[in-house]
């Protein structure tokens, strides 16, 4: 008796099989049914699902290895193995199968290629194929082609995606897209598209969410740690709320929830969850034609999730200003420009004497907490960091090709360093009350053009900033120490600033041939 789901354009089915099946491999029987179900899917091969009773179950050794199907359920593999040959994930079984595929709950399937052979009633058995290709009148097939390569985004792509699932007759309520993130901060991204709004909200996790209840409690954890997909069906009598996300869409009128790992090419696990709110939930049809375009629609969000995370490592790594010009292809070794910024040198005081003095991890502490307040300070206010040297900081507050206002740069500027001492003395006060010694530094900034190029061999290039205006700054962060102030300021940089700042005075810079008026800010206390 055939039993199954039949919906226009897709349709599975679970047939009683009239042979007896036998299966070998490397000249042994593995599975041996007269009960054996025949399970036949749209544009697939049939496949042979066999009792557990009819297998030689000592032969297999269960993996780690998972696979979902959005209607059928979590696969659970094993592999073969007969004296000393071995078929890697060569076969499946639903061992928690949904409600419209629980038929083949515990029955074992097994990979027709991956063993040496099959038979029907002791006669050879040929593989039947199956057109193994989308159709012509796939709903989702002439959007693939046409369409969907064309998307700017991830949220562009969803909003496609999600368009023509709407137009499809999917009663898609919600859909959202997890991409995981290699980012020193974040774990994931996650898009969201609404049918009430039809627009796509970003959030972006940090890596602490992964400690949180939110998350461990969701089906994004149990997907990530290897369980599979997730389909509940939130309609009727007594809807399964293992996780508290269902009851509070079931409140908001969901009638299906289907979560599945959308796998990248390199083996990462990322998740695409729908939520419809029709009567019956998704059908068998909705799902199958999303579950055959999965693969190619994987690799349209790897793409984008490719930029993304190149564009990620190369704002962390050199910076915004110059990771643009690295994806805009300034990659070739002499490439450069002219910069007419403020410029930024910062220096940790007494950096010497705190490397010996404390433990590795105690310094490389340290150095990222001084980092946060300096570095910090720069992005905050608009800047740009370069690069650290050791312990110190070179950044730019860019000003433009020279012919605009340098102003608000300057104004910009001293905020940061403002904000930077600021949060320097909050730290040194932690450190007092720790017991341990406070940490100095010295901040100059200077104004003017800067050459800024790709220079290195063709194995390792760098772009880095080159010139007297990067020197005369370096030189005037060397004065803090000798002048007691921990902020000064150049000539060109003063005349520049509306503020009001204090001279102190004209001062010889080592390589620099005239003397140099230095300034620092007016009215503002250091406390050492």
């Amino acid at each position: 008796m055939t039993a199954g789901m039949r919906h226009a354009g897709y349709s599975m089915s679970f047939d009683p099989s009239p042979n007896r099946i036998r299966v070998v491999f490397n000249g042994q029987t593995v599975a041996d049914s007269n009960r054996a179900m025949i399970l036949r899917e749209t544009r697939l091969p049939p496949v042979y699902y066999f009792p557990r009773d009819d297998v030689r179950m000592e032969l297999f050794r269960r993996t780690d290895h998972r696979t979902h199907c959005p209607f059928k359920g979590n696969a659970a593999y094993w592999t073969v193995a007969v004296d000393g040959q071995r078929a890697e994930n060569a076969a499946w079984s639903y061992e928690d199968p949904f409600e419209d595929a629980a038929q083949i709950k515990d029955y074992i399937a097994l990979y027709w290629d991956r063993m040496d052979a099959w038979f029907a009633d002791g006669e050879h058995l040929d593989h039947e194929g199956g057109e193994g290709t989308v159709s012509a009148n796939h709903p989702f097939a002439g959007w693939l082609i046409r369409d969907a390569s064309q998307s700017s985004s991830v949220a562009d792509l969803m909003t496609r995606l999600a368009d023509q699932m709407v137009a499809s007759g999917m009663p898609l309520m919600r859909m959202r897209v997890l991409l995981r993130t290699l980012h020193p901060q974040l774990f994931a991204t996650s898009y969201t598209w609404e049918r009430k709004t039809g627009a796509i909200e970003a959030y972006r996790a940090r890596h602490e969410i992964l400690g949180k209840r939110e998350y461990l409690e969701s089906p994004y954890a149990a997907i990530l740690d290897g369980a599979g997909g997730v389909r509940r069906r939130l309609e009727g009598a007594e809807p399964r709320f293992d996780f508290p996300i269902l009851k509070e869409l079931h409140a908001d009128g969901a009638t299906d929830y289907v979560a599945m790992p959308m796998t990248f090419s390199d083996g990462q696990v990322n998740i695409l969850t729908l939520i419809a709110d029709g009567p019956g939930g998704f059908s068998t049809s909705d799902l199958g034609h999303l579950h055959e375009i999965l693969p190619v629609l994987s690799r349209l969000f790897e793409v984008h999730a490719l930029r993304l995370t190149a564009v990620t490592l190369l704002d962390t790594y050199i910076g915004k200003h110059t990771g643009q010009r690295v994806l805009d292809g300034q990659i070739k070794r002499g490439d450069g420009e002219d910069l007419h910024a403020v410029i930024w040198f910062c220096d940790l005081r007494s950096s010497t004497s705190l490397t010996e003095a404390l433990a590795r991890d105690a310094y490389l502490n340290l150095l990222n907490q001084y980092f946060d307040c300096m570095a910090g300070a720069v992005l905050d206010h608009g800047g740009e960091v370069l690069k650290f040297i050791g312990d110190a900081v070179l950044a730019i507050f860019p000003i433009g090709d020279g012919s605009q206002p340098s102003a608000q740069a300057c104004a910009n500027a001293v905020a940061a360093a403002r904000d930077a001492y600021r949060r320097i003395t909050m730290l040194n006060t932690h450190r007092r009350l720790s017991g341990v010694v406070p940490v100095g530094f010295g901040v100059a900034l200077h104004l003017g053009t800067l050459l800024y190029g790709n220079v290195g061999i063709s194995e390792r290039l760098d772009f880095t900033v080159v010139g007297a205006t990067v020197n005369v700054a370096a030189r005037i962060e060397g004065l803090c120490k000798t002048l007691g102030h921990s902020i000064l300021f150049s000539e060109a940089f003063a005349e520049a600033y509306e503020g009001e700042l204090t001279p102190l005075g004209e001062h010889s810079l080592r390589g620099v041939t005239a003397k140099q008026k230095i300034f620092t800010l007016a009215s503002f206390k250091e406390d050492g």
